[in-house]
């Protein structure tokens, strides 16, 4: 990255930080800038840097009288944007949100294989589910046998080794708060004690037979538990590398390393135990909101929390909490949400599987219900796409002519696989008027880096449109 476009980047930054902060209803636009002086004068509001946080436009603020684009117009300069001379497919559905009018579609109905946009029906049907203000809590208790420490998982995968950090997602239930909150229960009582594991929340294989093996192997997912660090990872913001096989055994060795400072003896080995009837809870913590949590998976675009979140949902319906019921669970939320399903292929909740199968029209239809109720609980997802140049997966993208024009406008979900990328968002246009889009390339035997420059490209004409 050049000089000037770290400083246009940080720029900006200021602006989405500002937006990102506000209250439900007033950050499904972003904070944006006039990209010379020239702009300046026919940059609509909503494009504008806030000035104070009561200024910043929303959704609802956005006038119906704003011009549609020309589609023929339009319709030219995206043919330009997406000239892609690499192998593959490529699908594009563009929409306007009021109206839901189609603006422009090249094989947009056609359903291609969406890689993390997948995301986009998980977080929704987690979201309106479970609540955005749930929590799940992990709790130590008596076990069956004396002396015995159960350490019951609740579906609260982020967890931390060290103290709770109430101003984080990850690591906002720590272990060793948990441990400490256990030895206050245990004080004066004789020990050592031995430590056992429920886990028993999830059932059904640890792994979804649709994940390609080398993934797995690659640490793009891991076995599933309702228990694990940091995202089942060894080390807190790692999105890449090795991790760990069995995620509760880690939680459990560094529960036990907790005690030990707490002053609560361990002896033996880890077992696993269900949690018995009238079992006395010695502590408990609990984790991020679902709502932070989605935010966080929308963000990072975070394989594991995605499935770990479907299984919520599943649990929360009364399905089979196994790789099949939490497929079936997200996808009865997001019908329930108003988008078909019947032609909508789906085998996991992550994206992962390149046997998913969705099309670019019908993303857009979804992200449309979204954005017209931005303050229902479903609707809490937008706060999580990342930003054009800014936050997240997008936050290395748009720093270089020509798309930076549209760093700051663009909020979108990416999703990568290693013959597929795709891009689904919305945008606010240079007239005012919220657009939604989403594009999909599959087969893509170059790999996905050069298409996925082509839709940043196609993504900023509709920003200036």
């Amino acid at each position: 990255m050049g000089r000037t476009s770290k400083i246009v980047t940080g720029g900006l930054l200021v602006c989405a930080l500002v937006a990102i902060s506000i209250p439900v209803g007033k950050e499904v636009v972003p904070g944006l800038f006039p990209q010379d002086q020239s702009s300046t004068v026919t940059t609509p509001a909503a494009q504008l840097p806030p000035a104070a946080l009561s200024q910043v436009a929303s959704v609802s603020e956005l006038s119906p009288d704003a011009p549609l684009p020309d589609a023929a117009a339009l319709s030219d300069q995206l043919k330009e944007a997406l000239k892609y001379d690499g192998a593959g497919t490529v699908s594009v559905y563009v929409s306007d949100v009021l109206t839901g009018e189609e603006l422009f579609s090249a094989d947009g109905w056609t359903a291609r294989t969406p890689a993390s946009n997948q995301k986009l029906l998980t977080a929704g049907a987690a979201l309106a589910t479970l609540g955005p203000q749930t929590r799940f809590t992990t709790r130590a208790v008596t076990g069956s046998q004396p002396n015995q420490i159960v350490l019951q998982a609740g579906g609260d995968v982020m967890l931390g080794r060290d103290d709770s950090k109430p101003n984080e997602i990850m690591g906002h239930a720590g272990i060793a708060t948990l441990a400490k909150k256990t030895a206050e229960s245990l004080a004066g009582a004789p020990g050592p004690y031995t430590l056992a594991i429920d886990d028993t929340m999830f059932t059904g294989s640890t792994l979804n037979p649709y994940w390609p093996t080398e993934d797995v192997a690659a640490g793009e997912i891991a076995p599933i538990y309702p228990m694990a660090l940091f995202g089942a990872r060894y080390v807190a913001g790692e999105l890449t590398g090795p991790r760990p096989h069995d995620a509760p055994v880690e939680v459990a060795e560094a529960f036990a390393v907790a005690l030990e400072r707490a002053g609560v003896e361990t002896i033996g080995i880890i077992t696993r135990s269900k949690t018995p009837e009238g079992a006395t809870e010695l502590g408990s913590v609990q984790s991020a909101t679902v709502d932070e949590q989605t935010q966080y998976m929308m963000q990072w675009s975070d394989n594991y929390v995605a499935e770990v979140l479907g299984r919520m949902v599943a649990r929360k319906l009364g399905e089979p909490v196994t790789n099949e019921g939490a497929v079936y669970a997200v996808r009865k939320s997001v019908r329930n949400l108003g988008l078909p399903m019947d032609t909508i292929w789906t085998v996991d909740n992550s994206g992962l599987s390149v046997s998913n199968r969705v099309s670019p029209a019908q993303l857009v239809q979804y992200l449309n219900i979204l954005l017209k109720n931005p303050a229902s609980s479903a609707g809490q997802e937008l706060k999580g796409l990342p930003i054009a140049g800014l936050t997240g997966s997008l936050s290395d993208r748009y720093i270089e002519p020509p798309s930076w024009e549209a760093a700051g406008v663009v909020r979108a979900k990416t999703g990568t696989l290693n013959l597929v990328t795709a891009l689904s968002g919305y945008v606010v246009n240079s007239d005012g008027r919220l657009l939604s889009f989403a594009m999909i390339g599959n087969g893509l035997t170059d790999g996905p880096a050069p298409l996925r420059t082509v839709f940043d490209n196609a993504a900023t004409v509709l920003a200036k449109s």
